[in-house]
């Protein structure tokens, strides 16, 4: 074979090598295409969640409950500064409460109050005697308070109410709301609120069953009140046995 022959079948040898190399490098080079993004969750109407949630207070039955002062800011009950609370309802008039505050007079007391029906009574210590109290004097309104947390409800979703996200409220997942109301808007809750005051009010709705877990009260409900005074109530229980009995008058039972 001819040495010419010869340079020209390896050179078109190389050219194949060359031209496989290439499109190997090609074909390797080839990136997978990148999944699409899966689509946010999408943001639930408010007006669907308030209003399954309104319904789902209105039907309550009973409830645990309890409340703080979350910034210490003061807040006030009667002529004393409110700490906390916890509280027992059952429909569709019956309720027992116990206050903490700090008064100026005692320093740190506890203030009880009950009341089945028409009737209720008050001590101002564990050991103290019950009285009887007026029931329009009992500045937290508890009767047929499922109907009154869903009005409650109800005046966000139809005012300037908005949804504002998720937050994890006792270990369960919640969809958050918010929304401004007039403090005179809350009377059928806390009876002797003064008016003219604008509140911002934060609620916590359980994604699974649609009840209210949280919700928070910032603002003045009294002229006293500092304006970021916060009062947070967590419901612990809804829907679970409670018994209220009233009490013998004379006795801290």
């Amino acid at each position: 074979m001819s040495l010419s022959k010869i340079l020209l079948r390896g050179l078109s040898i190389a050219v194949l090598m060359m031209a496989f190399l290439v499109s190997a490098a090609s074909c390797g080079g080839e990136s997978e295409p990148t999944p699409a993004a899966p689509d946010p969750t999408p943001t639930p109407a408010l007006g669907d969640v308030l209003t399954k949630a309104g319904e789902r207070m209105a039907a309550m039955t009973s409830a645990k409950f309890g409340m703080v002062d979350e910034k210490q800011t003061g807040a006030k009950f009667f002529e004393t500064t409110f700490k906390s609370m916890e509280a027992e309802v059952k429909a569709p008039d019956s309720f027992r409460m116990l206050v903490d505050v700090i008064s100026p007079a005692f320093g740190f007391i506890e203030i009880e109050m009950m009341a089945v029906g028409d009737q209720a009574f008050m001590k101002f210590s564990k050991d103290a005697p019950w009285g009887p109290l007026p029931v329009d004097g009992v500045p937290f309104n508890f009767r047929g308070l499922g109907g009154t947390f869903s009005e409650v409800i109800h005046m966000v979703r139809d005012g300037d109410g908005a949804i504002t996200g998720n937050e994890s409220v006792l270990g369960g997942p919640t969809i958050r709301a918010e929304g401004t109301v007039q403090s005179e808007q809350l009377s059928n809750l806390i009876t002797d609120v003064d008016s003219g005051h604008t509140l911002t009010l934060t609620m916590w709705i359980d994604e699974d069953d649609h009840s209210l877990r949280q919700l928070r009260i910032l603002g003045q409900l009294y002229d006293e009140d500092g304006p970021d005074t916060s009062r947070l109530v967590t419901i612990n229980a809804l829907d679970v046995p409670v018994e209220i009995n009233l009490p013998e008058l004379g006795s801290g039972q």
